[in-house]
């Protein structure tokens, strides 16, 4: 009888052992899974927000093209006058992903690249002397923005 009762208490411990570790696997396993999913959001936001910023200059620098080729080419003011509201309405729309890329990725080189970019998109509109200004203006603004996206694209793939 005392062989039946080590036995089966033996065989109790060992369930209720069992039952701690493999608890304590599926512990680590959800665990680990949250921190991939954190990880894969973060990865995604931050893609996001440096494709947004990149969609808003572009579409700032394109504004501000036209606006500068319209008051060149002599149009008339009610064109010119839409197309300063427009650049105005695109310039804007450049604040909310810059600072989301801001927040969500901290690296010094990145956001250099990003601040180059958006301050020689900007500056488009101090250049309307010439079409060979404006030219090379939208054309600086274009290379820093390629500068912007590499820039971003080697951060991305180092912290996927």
């Amino acid at each position: 009888m005392l062989l039946t009762l080590v036995t089966a208490a033996l065989a109790v411990l060992g369930t209720l052992l069992g039952s701690i570790v493999s608890g304590r696997f599926q512990e680590r396993a959800a665990e680990r899974g949250v921190r991939v999913s954190h990880g894969e959001t973060i990865r995604r936001d931050r893609l996001e927000a440096v494709t947004a910023l990149a969609c808003a200059a572009s579409d700032h620098r394109r504004t501000m093209w036209m606006r500068g080729d319209a008051l060149l080419k002599g149009a008339d003011q009610e064109r010119v006058q839409a197309l300063r509201s427009e650049s105005h309405l695109t310039r804007s729309q450049v604040t909310r992903p810059l600072v989301a890329m801001r927040v969500l990725i901290t690296d010094p080189a990145v956001r250099a690249a990003a601040d180059h970019m958006v301050t020689l998109t900007y500056a488009i509109r101090d250049h309307f002397g010439s079409t060979e200004e404006l030219t090379a203006a939208r054309e600086a603004a274009m290379v820093a923005h390629d500068e912007f996206v590499d820039t971003a694209a080697r951060y991305l793939a180092q912290h996927a």
